[in-house]
């Protein structure tokens, strides 16, 4: 199982297996507003769950800080809210 951060330092999400960097969530904050913008999985990675993983990780962070939305410009993290609904209420309405 990945191991999930949150490196803030890169505006990133970062998944770790064995220490090995896996996959990352890419964003940028502008005011209560959080644009994931890019997520990366490593092809030896790939299939194990681990953008899954990043996506949930990600989006339960922005959430527990409250009063933030979520712009999911990135195609990946947009496509797992339209498979978790329950996360729908995250996205900025525009």
């Amino acid at each position: 199982m990945a191991d999930i951060t949150h490196n803030s330092a890169e505006s990133r999400y970062e998944a770790r297996i064995d220490g090995e960097l896996a996959g990352h969530a890419d964003y940028q904050i502008a005011g209560q507003e959080v644009t994931f913008t890019h997520t990366e999985v490593d092809s030896a990675f790939e299939g194990q769950g681990v953008g899954s993983a990043l996506a949930r990780f990600a989006l339960d962070d922005v959430r527990s800080r409250g009063g933030y939305r979520v712009i999911p410009q990135c195609p990946f993290i947009a496509g797992w809210i339209d498979r978790h609904p329950d996360y729908a209420d995250l996205v900025a309405s525009r």
